[in-house]
C-alpha cells in the first residue's frame, strides 16, 4: 500500500503506471484518500485521478523544496552540520597534549569516550582522531581562512560572489 505521491515522481508517471497496471490485468485500488475504490482508466473517475495525481506531485515538490531550504538556511547562519563534532575541543586539547608527550594516536584512542548518544561510552575511532588532527593543522597553518570561510560559503549559497578580503597596509 502506497500513497499516490510515493508511486511516481510526477502526475504523468503516476497516470502511466496506473494505465500500465490495468493494461496487464492488474487492478489498482485506492484504499484511502480522496478516491477510495478501484481505479478504472476508462471510467469517469479518470479525470479525478489525474487531478489528484497532479496534487500529489505538487505536494511532493513542496516537501522537496522544504527539505532543500533547511540546509541553505542553516548555511547562511553559519551552521553546516547539525551533528555535534566527533572530536570536541576538550578531546582535541587532550590529544594535542598527549601527542606533545610522545604518545601515539593508538595509545590515546582508548582514553577518548563518546559522551552522548547511542554510542555513549564507546571509544572514538583512530580515523576520527587523525581527521581532527589534520583539521587542527589546517586551522593552524591558515588562520586567516578560518573566519571568512563560513561567510564566503553562505554568500555562495545565496548566489552572491564574495569579494577579495580587504587589505591592511
Amino acid at each position: 500500500m502506497y500513497e499516490m505521491k510515493r508511486l511516481g515522481r510526477d502526475a504523468g508517471e503516476l497516470t502511466a503506471l496506473a494505465d500500465h497496471l490495468t493494461a496487464h490485468g492488474l487492478v489498482l485500488e485506492m484504499l484511502a484518500g480522496p478516491l477510495p475504490g478501484i481505479y478504472d482508466p476508462t471510467g469517469p473517475r479518470k479525470l479525478l485521478f489525474a487531478f489528484f495525481a497532479a496534487m500529489a506531485e505538487t505536494e511532493r515538490e513542496n516537501i522537496r523544496q522544504f527539505a532543500l531550504k533547511g540546509p541553505d538556511t542553516a548555511g547562511r547562519k553559519g551552521k553546516h552540520d547539525r551533528r555535534p563534532p566527533v572530536i570536541t575541543d576538550d578531546m582535541l586539547h587532550t590529544v594535542l597534549r598527549c601527542r606533545t608527550l610522545g604518545e601515539s594516536v593508538e595509545q590515546i584512542q582508548p582514553d577518548l569516550f563518546i559522551p552522548t548518544g547511542k554510542r555513549k561510552g564507546q571509544n572514538r575511532s583512530v580515523a576520527s582522531i587523525y581527521r581532527a588532527l589534520a583539521e587542527h593543522a589546517k586551522r593552524e597553518a591558515y588562520p586567516e581562512a578560518v573566519g571568512p570561510a563560513p561567510a564566503d560559503f553562505a554568500a555562495l549559497q545565496a548566489d552572491e560572489v564574495p569579494g577579495p578580503p580587504p587589505r591592511s597596509h
